[in-house]
């Protein structure tokens, strides 16, 4: 399977809040795993978290790419095509 457009096109934005998820931060929420919007920089926690702020930026946004914000990992993940890069 090739990769789709959106990931062989992602960006590489500075992260928004390098300290952990922009709304988990704001409201005192916790987080499992952090992602960050490959459109934006944005950072969100990922849906084992529970708020999925991730996903929900997502939705709210239209922005297709998020990557793993985790050290040592630099996976990409595409919701648009339910593909990983």
């Amino acid at each position: 399977m090739a990769m789709c457009d959106h990931l062989s096109q992602a960006d590489d934005p500075a992260a928004t809040t390098p300290e952990g998820c922009e709304e988990c931060l704001a409201s005192g929420g916790r987080w499992v795993h952090l992602r960050r919007c490959l459109e934006c920089g944005h950072i969100g926690c990922c849906d084992s978290s529970p708020s999925k702020h991730a996903t929900a930026h997502f939705h709210a946004t239209a922005h297709p790419v998020i990557q793993s914000y985790e050290r040592g990992e630099s996976w990409r993940w595409c919701f648009l095509d339910n593909q990983m890069a």
